[in-house]
């Protein structure tokens, strides 16, 4: 399974030179954690770095800084860690857990931003197989149990 058929496509983005604020207030009106800060040329939208929720607390909030002057390029992730939208579940498992990261741009092969994954959106798909797997375990222990009586 490509990692596009469970990514979100309607991905949250910013341009670099939107404020903290600004970036604050599309990540309470859409209820996510992150915005994707992008370059768009052309119809085209390129990714350029991430911030978090984390990334304000931490880079603004504790450090009492602005953030109605401060912008995202400020405090972005600028080695911005993406996956291809070809790319398999456990190829981008890979990939998170060997970045650090909980969230990755999906990219289509030409590097233009297609989605979003997320850690929570893996954890759900795994979730939801190993649900189907133990029903198959229960089924076929019932049907064991059934034929030896």
């Amino acid at each position: 399974m490509s990692i596009s058929t469970i990514c979100n496509h309607e991905v949250v983005t910013v341009r670099a030179d939107a404020t903290v604020f600004e970036a604050a207030k599309l990540m309470r009106n859409h209820h996510v954690g992150d915005v994707v800060v992008v370059k768009e040329s052309q119809e085209q939208t390129i990714p350029l770095g991430i911030v978090t929720d984390r990334d304000l607390v931490i880079e603004v909030v504790a450090t009492e800084l602005d953030c109605k002057v401060i912008t995202v390029s400020d405090i972005m992730v600028r080695h911005l860690s993406v996956v291809t939208e070809s790319a398999g579940v456990f190829e981008t498992i890979k990939m998170m857990t060997s970045k650090g990261v909980r969230r990755l741009p999906v990219v289509d092969k030409h590097g233009m931003l297609t989605g979003i994954v997320t850690l929570d959106d893996l954890l759900i798909l795994l979730s939801n197989e190993i649900g189907s797997l133990t029903k198959l375990v229960t089924r076929e222990l019932k049907n064991e149990a059934s034929s030896r009586r």
